[in-house]
């Protein structure tokens, strides 16, 4: 008789903690789907305000510097007013968003709830995180924050496809822009509705005075009584610990400078992989390649596709063999689509056809596949685990404002590029741009899954 010892069955997940990790998830797919959405508007909007490159190129744009607004203030609403209320505001925000931008007579007022929209977009990225993560088990916190993630992508792929059947079905472009715009009240209702239904997190609650209700919520939250009650003894453990370190809790202090650098660079080269810049712009890029006006909303949603298929993939293994491997993993696909198509782009100046657009879908498809199995799925589940409990939200905060100040850089100078220099170029900048996030991945970043968050201080050397 073999003896060795035979494994305890793991413990169920909650559904409270499934059902929250869900609703707090659906902001994340209505952040991707106004991420994408404008993307099908575009040629009409430039019609009907008569607007230049750089014009659209700011109306694009406007909206993410909504997000650097919301990703600025996000950890501090998050840490004052609790988790589950900011995620009430975002709500509002983007019910504001989709009814201004589609019912907006002036393209003034176009900007201003494009902006507002980015505020709620910016708001979402850091406290859905932050929410998932604070709720999660440690075994499953990968899965459950990645879900976020999940539906941002799920949001992305809604767009493009939302946008291809109201092309077809309102050939009207002054009136087809509206409808592509204002879809998105559909899902900001449903979320808010379904918002009434989750608890806030012990882990805030308890940093309030709150005890009473975190207990509660922690037994509501927590398979058994044993894991609530080592739950809460953990998240105790963590806040007086950082009560006893005074003025060393400050953010931009040198005990957090190691955490701060990665957030930083995560962020940083997420965007400068140009997976924004490409999304907000997908048609125009098929269009470019060669593609016709139908052909480039068609290709949008297979690419829309591909990032759904890819980030389902990451999601079932980020738990199991850890964000360093994807981000390896996809670090390796940047490089090979990427420098891809440079090439194609630059073979083809010029002379681009319905073989060049094929080819481009084909490295567009690949790149995607590359984001969505790395840094798609690893960006907002690294960054929400990193940082202490005293700091998560301005840690979150910090994270989320670099990635949309990257994104908001690369989106304005995206069509410029192209129209001065080219595709060849663009693409050429971001694959450089990767081989700096391979080299750092390699040689920097530290893995963090199964790491419960009161033990992750210790885990990455914090002092």
């Amino acid at each position: 008789m073999s003896s060795r010892p035979i494994s305890a069955p793991r413990e169920r997940v909650n559904a409270l903690v499934i059902r929250s990790a869900v609703v707090a998830a659906i902001g994340g797919l209505i952040f991707g789907f106004d991420t994408a959405v404008i993307s099908g508007a575009n040629d009409a909007l430039k019609k009907q305000f008569d607007l230049d490159e750089g014009g659209l190129g700011l109306t694009v744009a406007i909206a993410t510097v909504g997000t650097i607004l919301g990703a600025l203030i996000g950890g501090r609403l998050a840490d004052r007013y609790g988790r589950k209320n900011l995620l009430f505001a975002i709500g509002v925000l983007y019910v504001m968003g989709s009814l201004g931008t589609a019912l907006a007579p002036t393209h003034a007022f176009l900007m201003a709830f494009r902006f507002l929209g980015g505020v709620g977009v910016g708001l979402s990225s850091v406290c859905a995180p932050i929410y998932t993560a604070e709720i999660a088990p440690a075994r499953i916190r990968g899965r459950l924050v990645g879900l976020v993630q999940f539906n941002i992508v799920l949001g992305i792929l809604l767009a493009y496809l939302s946008n291809y059947i109201i092309q077809m079905i309102i050939t009207d472009e002054k009136v087809a822009w509206r409808w592509m715009l204002g879809v998105m009240l559909i899902p900001s209702v449903v979320f808010l509705l379904l918002l009434v239904s989750v608890p806030e997190t012990p882990r805030w609650l308890m940093s309030r005075g709150r005890n009473k209700e975190a207990v509660e919520i922690s037994r509501r939250l927590c398979s058994t009584q044993a894991e609530s009650e080592e739950q809460i003894a953990e998240i105790r453990q963590q806040l007086a610990a950082d009560r006893t370190k005074g003025s060393r809790s400050d953010f931009f202090s040198r005990r957090y400078s190691k955490v701060i650098i990665f957030a930083f660079i995560i962020a940083m080269c997420n965007q400068l992989s140009g997976i924004n810049a490409i999304l907000y712009y997908a048609p125009e890029v098929m269009r470019e390649a060669g593609a016709s006006k139908d052909d480039a909303y068609l290709m949008s949603v297979a690419v829309g596709i591909m990032n759904l298929i890819a980030t389902m993939a990451a999601l079932t293994v980020i738990d199991k063999i850890g964000r360093r491997s994807l981000m390896i993993v996809g670090s390796i696909g940047y490089l090979l689509s990427l420098g891809f198509l440079t090439g194609v782009m630059f073979m083809y100046e010029g002379n681009f056809d319905s073989t060049s657009s094929l080819l481009v879908l084909v490295g567009l498809l690949f790149f995607i596949a590359a984001h969505a199995f790395g840094q798609g799925s690893v960006i907002w589940v690294f960054i929400s685990e990193i940082f202490p409990n005293k700091v998560r939200g301005t840690g979150q905060s910090f994270g989320s404002l670099t990635h949309w100040v990257f994104a908001a850089v690369t989106t304005y100078a995206f069509p410029t590029i192209i129209g001065k220099l080219g595709g060849g170029f663009a693409f050429l900048i971001f694959f450089v741009c990767m081989c700096g996030q391979l080299f750092w991945v390699l040689k920097m970043m530290p893995e963090t899954k199964g790491v419960p968050l009161e033990e992750m201080e210790s885990k990455l050397g914090l002092k």
